[in-house]
């Protein structure tokens, strides 16, 4: 037999299989109904469906099928929860039942086979991570200890801004210099990019494309995982350049955790993340679970991708949209001056005084929340969510984009417009934090993003400090009314091109040199 003629018999026989599959599928249909949608395809279901930017082909499935959607992705039941109140239901009413991740390539080949806190079944393993994480790096305390560290951090970032120059700047390479820096002082000890004046290189550079392409290949629906007869394909080349990406990644991390064994624990006191980790390793807590080098580098690996470039982008976001509203920019502006004067830079503390600015942050994140199809869930059992039948294994995916611009609940719902959160607005009140699900940028349940704090912090201080400090001209060949705000999708909402601008310092001259007071 020919290797033509061979092929021919593999596919031949796949499809058979798949067929076979459908129709145990048709004759397993319970009692009642699943939810509505499109037609699914033979075999392939509705993966013709997605699209290019599947948070957007799916709200623009909303007016037909209604909030709660189902779809058939090869084999794979698909539910997907486009209203707060559908969101809710599943998130909050039926949480424990949602509380586990669906086995994909993603995780198995990006993500150390799941021995991370991200993509880790629910179980003993993922809770341990989570505890570690919530007391030692994402708690009050430990966030107010390393406050100092993010003030000195965007410190540095404005400094790199005030000598650009007459050069335009790009925003979000010194961003995600800035964001990387500040979140590994806290988990290291010490910054992993640049000699500490703020500015790119080529090993920052070569990180942020790192963590896109992670996002990037987080975002794909890999064909493989919804009929898994052809994994071993690989037709979209997915798997093949996410196991390359893990290695690249590895030996970052790898040398990261070398260096630090090697340098030892600054005798024998804790005083970053990672040496409490370490310290960790031989500890057996009462379920039998101790931390591996494994554990510790796909931990590592979460806080790095997660924690840094979503911070950076949606600062970006914000920036693009006070520059593109100028009236709003001056407001913030205004807060800002009155508050914290021209003679210093904003600290941490002052941010409670910022009704405005807070406004500000809660809108981008509104418009442009950094995971806008969230991470999948699976069904531990089969359950019934507004009379439709949800059955045991089947996939979640919350639409948080068409949540937060769902034109039931949001006036100009594609509009910026941050006084809709001021007080004495209807939705001055709303939380950001998981439990009003109307706007749900870091998710809600037990699997919301664990650096939820952390992440607020540095998103809202960033901003702040952004506005405060300096005026944003676009480079003289460009409009602000024609800025391009493309979005790039991937697991996170990038902008399709990174904002390039002209900072202009507006504070007197001292107060991008002075120690914070």
């Amino acid at each position: 037999m020919s290797p033509l003629e061979l092929l021919v018999s593999i596919l031949s026989f796949t499809i058979i299989i798949n067929l076979l599959l459908s129709l145990r599928t048709l004759l397993k249909r319970p009692s009642k109904p699943y939810p509505p949608g499109p037609k699914p395809w033979p075999i392939i279901g509705n993966l013709p469906h997605m699209g290019r930017a599947p948070h957007k082909t799916l709200a623009a499935m909303v007016p037909t099928y209604g909030p709660l959607i189902h779809l058939r992705l090869g084999s794979v039941h698909v539910n997907v929860a486009a209203s707060a109140s559908v969101a809710a239901q599943f998130l909050k009413t039926y949480d424990a039942n949602f509380s586990s991740r669906p086995k994909f390539s993603g995780a198995e080949n990006g993500a150390y086979n799941y021995e991370d806190m991200v993509f880790a079944p629910y179980g003993p393993k993922w809770k341990l991570l989570r505890k570690i994480c919530s007391v030692h790096l994402f708690s009050n305390k430990a966030l107010d200890d390393f406050r100092h560290v993010r003030q000195e951090e965007v410190a540095v970032l404005t400094r790199a801004l005030t000598r650009s120059g007459s050069d335009p700047v790009n925003l979000a390479q010194l961003l995600n210099v800035c964001t990387t820096n500040a979140l590994a002082r806290a988990i290291l000890g010490k910054r992993v990019f640049g000699n500490g004046d703020g500015s790119a290189c080529q090993e920052s550079d070569d990180f942020k494309n790192m963590v896109l392409e992670m996002m990037e290949l987080g975002g794909e629906f890999n064909i493989g995982d919804f009929i898994p007869s052809l994994q071993w394909l690989d037709l979209q080349g997915i798997t093949n350049r996410t196991k390359n990406l893990l290695k690249r990644f590895d030996n970052f991390l790898s040398k990261i955790l070398e260096d630090h064994k090697i340098s030892g624990f600054d005798g024998g006191i804790h005083t970053d993340f990672l040496s409490l980790l370490i310290k960790m390793k031989d500890d057996v807590n009462a379920e039998g679970v101790k931390l591996t080098d494994t554990n510790i580098k796909a931990l590592l690996l979460n806080l790095f991708s997660a924690g840094t470039d979503t911070s950076s982008s949606t600062v970006e976001w914000a920036i693009a949209e006070l520059m593109r509203n100028p009236k709003l920019l001056a407001k913030a502006q205004h807060e800002l001056d009155t508050v914290v004067g021209k003679h210093r830079l904003v600290t941490e503390s002052d941010l409670g005084q910022l009704p405005f600015l807070q406004a500000i942050i809660k809108e981008t994140f509104r418009l442009h929340p950094s995971t806008p199809l969230s991470l999948p869930r699976t069904a531990s059992e089969s359950c019934e969510i507004n009379g439709y039948f949800i059955p045991k294994d089947s996939t979640l995916l919350v639409n948080v984009y068409a949540i937060s611009r769902d034109p039931n609940v949001w006036s100009e719902p594609l509009e910026f417009k941050p006084e809709r959160f001021l007080p004495g607005s209807d939705k001055a009140n709303i939380d950001i934090k998981g439990n009003d699900f109307e706007v749900i940028p870091f998710g809600a349940g037990r699997r919301i993003c664990a650096g939820m704090s952390l992440g607020l912090r540095m998103v809202t201080f960033t901003t702040a400090s952004l506005v405060h400090a300096f005026d944003w001209v676009l480079p003289e060949d460009q409009m602000v009314e024609k800025l391009n705000m493309d979005e790039a999708y991937g697991l996170t909402l990038q902008r399709a091109a990174p904002l390039v601008v002209h900072p202009r310092p507006r504070l007197a001259h001292e107060s991008y040199s002075n120690k914070y007071i």
